[in-house]
């Protein structure tokens, strides 16, 4: 069967990114598009009236999705902006000492950097290598730089250049031992893996829904744990900072509204899951499994055509998986947003989308691809015969 018909993607393009921005299917988007309509017919009765109950039933279904309850999850637009909300909240002394690895995301790092330089605190950077050989290592590294001045740990669930689905369980458990916080960036998590966000047991945990939820752009979450959430307030401090509700907690009341915006992507966020979840027989599980089954194929075909074996167990696998390539000669940013010359020639030479990243910077990059069901072998053998006449 063909998946393609369900998404606006050119069809003239192969696209191998899905883990950059997502791809919100169509039904999805008309879904959305129906909550508009509703919200411009009457934007007071949208705004005042209905939309708390809306927004309440679509944190109802997220958080059966992902193992929590739903008193304990906020809508944030992406997880950055759930990073800076805890970051921001947390009185940071001089002296702290804030844990992250190599791989973090650069957008919740420069968060992380921010905070410390206001503070007086020192963030200290484990070094994860890639090609890495088992998860264990990250445990290990991640634990001999544990200090009695750590005062949390922000780290990814699945990293955005490397693509390692990192053993989170463990290293949360590992730092509670000894008391100490840990925030999970979950960008890439829900929808990719068989998350249970209760089960992770961290303190902080946060996720993208339009990714591999392909939820429309501006749907995020922000869980906190019960006894953290009275200290987390929003990045923008608007009505609910004086509010006088009792029927429910502060930390509902400030997040849910942060000034007029569109909230029909947080409100389209069951929609996406139900409908993800109906493409086959197995539903979600079914899902993950094809499209980590598919990643783990076309890394396969990469690595051959590279004649490098592959960098990571399976096992650190999820839908997106990262290859080194050789050395090349980048050019200056002209955006905030990294892209190598390779990217582009990709691109307008044979039609393929797909990052080249940087790592751990200029000269050395990666190549990433990513697998959704739109997605079909044939494409990364494509991909495979570029990059055979590239760099052979």
């Amino acid at each position: 069967m063909s998946y393609e018909r369900h998404w606006s993607l050119d069809p003239q393009t192969i696209f191998l990114n899905h883990g950059s921005f997502g791809a919100c299917p169509r039904p999805v988007l008309e879904y959305q598009q129906r909550l508009r309509d509703r919200l411009e017919r009457q934007p007071v009765q949208f705004f005042m009236r209905d939309l708390e109950g809306m927004i309440d039933h679509a944190r109802a279904e997220l958080a059966t999705f992902l193992g929590v309850e739903a008193e304990d999850l906020v809508w944030v637009p992406n997880v950055t902006t759930g990073v800076n909300a805890v970051l921001r909240s947390l009185e940071i002394r001089p002296g702290d000492e804030l844990l992250t690895t190599n791989h973090e995301y650069n957008a919740c790092r420069n968060a992380l950097d921010f905070v410390a330089r206001r503070a007086g605190a020192e963030v200290i950077v484990v070094a994860i290598p890639f090609p890495i050989d088992s998860p264990e290592q990250i445990v290990d590294e991640i634990v001999h730089r544990i200090s009695p001045r750590t005062r949390l740990a922000l780290l990814d669930h699945v990293t955005s250049q490397t693509g390692l689905v990192l053993p989170v369980e463990r290293v949360v458990r590992a730092l509670a031992e000894r008391g100490i916080d840990t925030f999970i960036d979950g960008a890439h998590a829900p929808g990719m893996l068989p998350l249970d966000v209760k089960a992770v047991g961290a303190t902080y945990y946060g996720g993208n829904c339009h990714k591999w939820l392909c939820a429309p752009k501006g749907a995020g979450f922000l869980y906190v744990r019960r006894d953290k959430q009275p200290e987390v307030r929003p990045v923008v401090i608007s009505h609910g900072a004086n509010s006088q509700r009792t029927d429910r907690s502060s930390y509902l009341t400030e997040f849910d509204w942060v000034g007029t915006d569109d909230p029909t992507a947080i409100l389209s966020v069951p929609e996406a899951i139900g409908f993800m979840g109906s493409l086959l027989p197995g539903g979600w599980d079914a899902l993950r499994e094809h499209n980590r089954e598919l990643a783990l194929e076309g890394r396969r075909a990469v690595c051959d055509v590279l004649g490098i074996p592959v960098p990571c167990p399976d096992s650190m696998i999820g839908s997106l998986a990262s290859v080194p390539l050789p050395a090349g000669e980048p050019e200056p940013p002209t955006s905030p947003l990294y892209a190598d010359p390779l990217q582009r020639e990709l691109l307008e030479r044979w039609k393929i989308e797909v990052p080249v990243i940087p790592w751990p910077k200029p000269p050395g990059r990666l190549l990433r691809i990513s697998a959704q069901i739109y997605n079909h072998p044939d494409q990364y053998k494509k991909l495979a015969e570029a990059l055979h006449d590239l760099f052979n």
